[in-house]
């Protein structure tokens, strides 16, 4: 059975603003002013982020719920015949996905600036405005800040691979706790981006939003997420198929 791609289409759109939306609601929760979760801390984070994903995966079931466009390359530099049950890896299906995923990760950050317009309006410091959307290095470095994110992404996309062509198969509460514990270990750095959509489509929610205070976009930094990502999931389908 063939599954269409604009059911494909949809499925992603959905399942990745879901993620975005509860992800940078939990960022939002716990840095805006006036917030009831204000001071929650990282480990409060990293947890969001892992229940974001395991949303959203179950919401993009039908697509196999890749939410990254990471997973999409990694399926793909792995050989892989199919993204999801009835689709298969051609030029337009994987564009498909590289342009869901970002539309999806734009709309989920409006939504979640939405559910904290008012708290947004009583912020004051630009930098915590834009952490609430997407990542930044604690100490720039690029070349460290690519590593960092090769490496994190590497380890998700190539645990997915080893259990199943898709997230799905090795089920979504799985890639959550993977989520949770590659920002637990290697988080710190660069905010754990591990995918591009994830970032670019926020950074450039924050650059069109009336928010008031916002400051810049930081997009000098903005090809980071996106380079390091790509990286480690290049690297992570080449080696899926190495005998370990």
């Amino acid at each position: 059975m063939t599954t269409s791609l604009w059911t494909v289409f949809g499925s992603e759109v959905t399942g990745t603003a879901i993620l975005i939306l509860l992800g940078v609601g939990v960022v939002a929760n716990v840095l805006l002013a006036k917030s009831g979760a204000l001071g929650g801390g990282y480990i409060v984070i990293i947890f969001g982020w892992g229940l974001a994903v395991f949303a959203g995966v179950f919401a993009a079931a039908t697509s196999g719920a890749h939410l990254n466009p990471a997973v999409t390359i990694g399926l793909l530099v792995s050989g892989a015949a199919e993204y999801a049950p009835g689709v298969e890896v051609t030029l337009a299906s994987t564009l498909v996905y590289f342009a869901a995923e970002l539309l999806g990760a734009f709309i989920g950050a409006v939504l979640a600036w939405l559910a904290f317009r008012k708290h947004y309006e009583t912020e004051t410091d630009p930098g915590t405005i834009l952490g609430t959307f997407s990542t930044g290095p604690a100490i720039k470095s690029y070349v460290d800040n690519i590593i960092t994110e090769a490496l994190g992404t590497f380890v998700l996309v190539y645990i997915v691979l080893r259990f199943g062509d898709t997230p799905t198969e090795i089920g979504p509460l799985a890639v959550a706790l993977l989520v949770v514990g590659i920002g637990a270990s290697l988080g710190g750095p660069t905010g754990y981006a591990i995918n591009p959509a994830r970032d670019l489509g926020p950074r450039i929610a924050h650059f069109l939003l009336p928010i008031k205070n916002k400051g810049a976009s930081n997009w000098s930094y903005a090809w980071v997420p996106i380079v390091g990502p790509i990286i480690g999931a290049v690297l992570a389908g080449l080696f899926s198929h190495v005998s370990i």
